[in-house]
């Protein structure tokens, strides 16, 4: 019972981050690119749908979907042997973390915004990594701003490849 109360608390924090303003650079992000790859591409993402949450020693991550690959995950994906669809597209938005001090139990939330990691299945634009595009955008507090990752799309390839048989993504969509 209380692991459940921690992760409906995680999850509602990360929402509320989520969907109160990460919109906090002045820069426009949406101009940034990795090779083929554009921010624009995922413009938006700050309304999208969560999937899942996730924890490190030093990261909290929210991921959010396109309402195309909802609808495929909704349907049973990542799945062995099944493919997402053209236009499906995810975003990681990571964030240090900090402990509540308010709440009357243990948990962390988010603190600064580290980064946002994308993820876009287009196969005419990105046929040498399966039709997928990975691109991670760094955030700095001291400039406010994004920058990119890299020069081009496929970095995050080679760590999706032990996930071939599922279409190369990771992160599935648990029951709710």
């Amino acid at each position: 019972m209380r692991v459940k109360i921690i992760a409906l608390a995680l999850i509602g924090a990360v929402s509320l981050a989520v969907f109160g303003g990460i919109a906090v650079a002045q820069q426009d992000r949406y101009t940034l690119k990795l090779g083929l790859l554009s921010f624009d591409d995922f413009k938006g993402y700050e309304n999208w749908r969560v999937v899942a949450v996730s924890q490190t020693k030093t990261q909290l991550k929210v991921i959010v979907a396109n309402d195309v690959m909802m609808d495929a995950y909704r349907q049973g994906l990542p799945a062995e042997g099944k493919l997402f669809p053209e236009g499906s597209k995810v975003v990681k938005i990571e964030w240090s973390m900090k402990k509540n001090t308010k709440a009357p139990y243990s948990v962390e939330v988010p603190d600064t915004l580290q980064a946002v990691a994308t993820i876009e299945k287009d196969s005419k634009r990105f046929p040498d990594t399966h039709g997928w595009a990975y691109g991670n955008f760094n955030y700095s507090v001291a400039s406010n701003t994004f920058t990119p990752q890299g020069t081009d799309a496929k970095c995050g390839y080679a760590c999706h490849t032990r996930m071939a048989s599922q279409d190369y993504i990771y992160t599935a969509y648990p029951f709710r």
